[in-house]
């Protein structure tokens, strides 16, 4: 077996020492080319580089921005599962939503000796993926299209992921608490939060306007805090298109009853209630806004949008579980 091991050297949750061992025991396993990513999108070449050289796996060892880098990279041409190398994934991030959801131990060292197991059972499955880019007719419409793997937000979200983003150039460490302050912060200062600027768009379906916040999810938990799963669209999976849930107000009382659902949402049930609006299973939909607003892809923020438009594709990619 062919394989390239991808390496972020900032991940947050591994050492050096840690990426030597792990890359010792996967090349007693394989024929193994190691690479630590040097610059923002190396990892996006990487994947594509071993996607024409007809690799056969792929592993990302970091968090989600280098899974997403890595799968842009695998997914350049466009999905092929049967063709393209299939991936893995050893987390070494803050969160990790990514590999957890598929059910990998959150511990790199234990990520990998489950790897090294479902590589000799030969486990895995082909997991469905979400694709966003520019809207033609619109100031957007050049932005190149991206894939997530298992979230995007346009709106309140994503400008809580800008400020995290902001903090940590400035050398603070992504932690839960970090992501909190800033959540307070970015309420605190939100314009738009009792008059939603953002209208969803379905093919043959009425418009959903006035949209404060608007997440986008590919699979279920949303994210994690701390070892508490968040279940914002409970019944977005890997195996179907993709999931939203949207708040039409996000004034206080919103705010800490919609707060409260999400942490102690279950796999059952998520927020709910009359300025919630949750839908299932969508391939095909467009999010516009009245004004630029912040967006984020798997937890990476993209700058400001006015329009984005997504498509839920199933069966995108072979991933080893």
């Amino acid at each position: 077996m062919r394989a390239l091991l991808v390496a972020n050297p900032a991940a947050t949750t591994t050492s050096a020492r840690t990426r030597d061992v792990l890359t010792h025991a996967l090349a007693s396993e394989m024929k193994l080319e190691a690479v630590t990513t040097e610059y923002r999108g190396h990892a996006r070449d990487l994947g594509r580089k071993a996607a024409l050289e007809g690799m056969d796996l792929v592993v990302a060892l970091g968090g989600d921005g280098t899974v997403n880098e890595v799968v842009n990279g695998l997914l350049h041409d466009g999905p092929d599962p049967e063709r393209l190398p299939r991936l893995a994934v050893v987390p070494g991030g803050s969160t990790n939503v990514f590999a957890r959801a598929l059910g990998l131990p959150n511990d790199a060292v234990e990520a990998t000796g489950a790897l090294l197991d479902a590589l000799r059972e030969r486990r895995e499955r082909t997991v469905g993926l979400g694709l966003a880019g520019g809207t033609p007719g619109t100031a957007d419409e050049s932005v190149p299209e991206r894939w997530f793997t298992f979230c995007a937000g346009f709106g309140f979200d994503a400008g809580v992921v800008g400020r995290v983003e902001q903090q940590r150039e400035r050398g603070k460490r992504s932690t839960h608490a970090l992501y909190v302050r800033q959540l307070v912060r970015q309420f605190l200062e939100e314009p738009n939060r009792r008059h939603g600027t953002v209208t969803l768009e379905r093919p043959g379906e009425d418009l959903v306007p006035d949209l404060v916040l608007s997440i986008v999810c590919n699979t279920s938990p949303w994210t994690y805090l701390g070892n508490r799963p968040l279940y914002a669209s409970p019944d977005a999976s890997f195996d179907t298109a993709l999931d939203v849930l949207a708040l039409n107000r996000l004034s206080t009382p919103a705010v800490a009853r919609y707060a409260t659902q999400l942490l102690t949402s279950t796999p059952e049930r998520g927020p709910h209630g009359k300025h919630a609006v949750s839908l299932h299973d969508l391939t095909d939909f467009t999010l516009h806004s009245k004004v630029p607003l912040p967006f984020q892809m798997d937890g990476d923020h993209l700058g400001l949008r006015t329009s984005v438009r997504f498509t839920g594709v199933r069966r995108a990619l072979r991933v080893i579980v």
